[in-house]
């Protein structure tokens, strides 16, 4: 079961995964990603994901197209190897913004 914990930072909202992105069990994080609709930047903390099968991919996808597309910025952080390497195997490592960490400071200074 997929876990999403949110923190709002200014307009900066991150969303703290925790667990698979996987099919049927991406519904917490596509309303979480609706709500945070307020904010500048969306940042998704994946240190705590497992697995991102086919299917969580392309929910990632449309999420950060429909984000873009209300003007939000979309940016994953702390993507651990093994999901690194899928990131990479299927190109999409040139698609989404990735931050190895994230430096609250510069975030704020950012927003």
């Amino acid at each position: 079961m997929l876990k999403v914990h949110a923190k709002k930072l200014n307009a900066v909202e991150i969303l703290s995964l925790e667990g698979q992105i996987i099919n049927g069990d991406t519904e917490t994080l596509r309303s979480a990603v609706q709500l945070a609709s307020d904010t500048s930047d969306i940042i998704l903390d994946l240190s705590n994901v497992s697995v991102v099968d086919a299917h969580g991919l392309g929910v990632l996808l449309q999420l950060r197209e429909q984000s873009l597309a209300n003007g939000i910025h979309f940016k994953l952080m702390n993507v651990n190897d093994p999901l690194s390497q899928v990131f990479e195997i299927t190109r999409l490592n040139t698609v989404f913004e990735i931050d190895s960490c994230l430096a609250a400071p510069r975030v704020l200074m950012a927003a």
